[in-house]
């Protein structure tokens, strides 16, 4: 990850925003024997007890199922809209295009939850997926008992506790306020990737040519 501090989002809030509208995360870990394992999954955060804890499902006896019982060391990435920037676009185009993206990392310890808490983490899913409608067929407590009981055979939740939270929220901020504008313009008429990407950062610019730290790359 890229650590460096222009490209960090210090706002808390807006950190737990992005982790709620990108809940599929990229979830990775190593085995006994330092295999690399992985798997996307939705995952959701919370503050419990001055701890942020990030929850979730996965299949039972998977290569990552099976990695995590060994070794509970977890990295979570959320990621978002994310797309190519010309420098072309730039106040001084003679210098090499980049990527614009956002991206959350939390690492933390994995545990893995008895019955109760599958119910929880499945009820907490299917309802957040179906946009809290408790009458949806595939909520979770309308399930029926027999399909419930074969379907927690099959997975197993977990529980991270998250240990480090770093971000990169990679939005040109290094750039002087006339290149900003023109990628920002170009953005907006390209695809639904892009367009997000020039929203976030139209939201943005106010404030980041007021901050008494910013210092514009034009080389």
């Amino acid at each position: 990850m890229y650590n460096l501090p222009h490209y960090k989002e210090k706002d808390e809030n807006v950190v737990f925003e992005f982790i709620q509208k990108h809940p599929f995360a990229f979830t990775t870990g190593c085995d006994e024997n330092n295999k690399p394992v992985a798997t996307q999954i939705p995952v959701f955060i919370e503050k419990k007890d001055d701890k942020l804890l990030l929850t979730g499902h996965m299949m039972k006896n998977t290569d990552h199922h099976k990695a995590f019982e060994k070794n509970p060391a977890a990295l979570c990435v959320f990621t978002g809209p994310h797309t190519y920037v010309s420098a072309t676009w730039y106040s001084n185009p003679h210098q090499a295009s980049t990527w614009n993206y956002m991206s959350v990392h939390a690492k933390g310890t994995l545990r893995f939850l008895g019955e109760e808490g599958l119910i929880d983490v499945l009820r907490k899913t299917s309802l957040h997926f179906e946009n809290g409608n408790t009458a949806s067929s595939t909520s979770f407590d309308n399930l029926s008992e027999d399909y419930t009981s074969r379907l927690m055979k099959a997975i197993v939740a977990f529980e991270i506790e998250v240990e480090e939270l770093d971000t990169v929220f990679k939005l040109s901020q290094n750039r002087d306020a006339e290149s900003y504008r023109n990628i920002v313009q170009n953005l907006e008429r390209g695809d639904e990737d892009a367009a997000a990407v020039a929203s976030e950062m139209k939201q943005r610019e106010a404030t980041l040519f007021s901050s008494p730290n910013f210092i514009a790359e034009t080389e």
